[in-house]
């Protein structure tokens, strides 16, 4: 992976998709604009208490989809990241570190929401169409 793939993943303004399952496969997509890659195998996210907290809980793995419309379907552009859970916080300085962050970028109110802060490892990151090509192509 590349310093590419860093800078497309924390491009702004941008929103993804993170879908997850729980234990049972049950899935869950979520939209979120904040996950920031820290480095070419990292991803750091806050979360509230919700469904993808829960989901991720049970079951490590996740997908998150950044979308970028073309002028026609063939000319969209985006990248599927496969991540895995390493861990997660729900109290102490990583928290309120990310909570700071979140304040100054998006309010109070925003960073109020956050129960945790997570942390993935990349696994493996795909274009939107596979058709044989790298992900550096469909970006």
């Amino acid at each position: 992976m590349s310093s590419r793939l860093m800078d497309y993943f924390n491009k702004q303004p941008r929103v993804g998709i993170l879908s997850t399952a729980n234990r049972e496969g049950k899935v869950n997509a979520a939209v979120f604009g904040s996950p920031r890659m820290v480095d070419e195998k990292t991803i750091v996210m806050g979360l509230g208490k919700n469904r993808t907290l829960e989901y991720l809980q049970e079951n490590p793995y996740a997908v998150y989809t950044i979308l970028e419309q073309g002028k026609t379907l063939m000319d969209w552009k985006g990248i599927r990241v496969y991540m895995k859970l390493k861990d997660y916080a729900t109290s102490g300085e990583k928290l309120e570190a990310y909570k700071r962050e979140v304040a100054a970028a998006l309010g109070e109110d925003a960073a109020k929401m956050m129960h945790a802060t997570l942390t993935f490892e990349v696994t493996e990151v795909r274009p939107i169409v596979d058709m044989g090509q790298g992900w550096e192509k469909s970006i």
